[in-house]
């Protein structure tokens, strides 16, 4: 089966932009389960239930997350009720939402596993994500063979060490947060697909998804200035990754780069 991963997606201009890109690219490339990171859909900062939904509208099966997560307190309820958008599973325990959830592709009927981690270099306090991924690993291979992990993280080096402790006992690793894709897509040698991050789905004339005047502004000012999204083409980003479901490892992962006029 094919796996798609997005990357970040930034306000509105990512959304409107999956909106358009997904129902294409989804019958062209024969993609069976799509997942995307919302953390920054609602604003460029967070993410509310509107936006939420407006992605799974979009075609988005399941939405992982990480530090921005809670930024719309409107998104508390939310993430209760609802195991389609994730937070990560390394929080602390009793918070709300889930870190992990299992859903059947609309296109075959496979069940897919989903895990969202989040890092701790550079990053706010957290339960450590690797002691974390192995408490819940047994449940969910109970239930799925094939498994995405979405490893949210600051530093390459604690995704890279991520994709190679699970290599061979998940389907594949990929990292976000950054919003800058890498080119390392690779197939690990015990067969689990791995992409330092996924880079985003937001504007290309900007810094990282907001404007690159407000950006430069706060660098050369050190104030609070407000990132606003940025406006313009937008790039989808991620990664396209085919997966051996009888036994749940990789057989391909290529980067995905599409340019979206909005």
């Amino acid at each position: 089966m094919r796996l798609l991963f997005l990357g970040d997606v930034v306000g509105r201009p990512g959304r409107r932009a999956l909106g358009a890109f997904l129902p294409r690219f989804g019958a062209r490339e024969g993609v069976d389960f799509v997942i995307a990171n919302a953390e920054n859909a609602s604003a460029g900062k967070g993410v509310d239930p509107r936006s939420a939904e407006e992605l799974q509208e979009a075609g988005i099966d399941v939405l992982t997350s990480g530090n921005h997560v809670w930024q719309n307190r409107e998104i508390l309820p939310y993430l209760r009720e609802t195991g389609r958008l994730l937070r990560p599973l390394n929080y602390v325990p009793g918070v709300p939402g889930r870190g992990w959830t299992v859903r059947a592709s609309r296109r075959s009927g496979v069940q897919v596993g989903v895990i969202n981690l989040i890092g701790r270099i550079f990053m706010g306090p957290a339960d450590c994500p690797f002691r974390a991924v192995d408490a819940v690993l047994p449940e969910v291979t109970r239930e799925a063979r094939v498994i995405l992990v979405d490893m949210h993280a600051e530093a390459t080096s604690e995704k890279v060490a991520m994709a190679r402790y699970l290599d061979g006992r998940v389907s594949a690793v990929v990292g976000s947060h950054t919003h800058v894709q890498t080119a390392d897509e690779r197939i690990l040698p015990g067969g689990t697909a791995a992409l330092t991050d996924g880079g985003m789905c937001g504007p290309e004339d900007s810094v990282i998804g907001v404007r690159a005047d407000r950006a430069v502004e706060r660098f050369l000012t050190q104030l609070p200035v407000r990132l606003d999204v940025a406006s313009g083409v937008v790039l989808v980003q991620g990664a396209l990754i085919d997966v051996d479901e009888t036994t749940g490892l990789a057989t391909a992962i290529q980067r995905v780069q599409s340019r979206v006029e909005v």
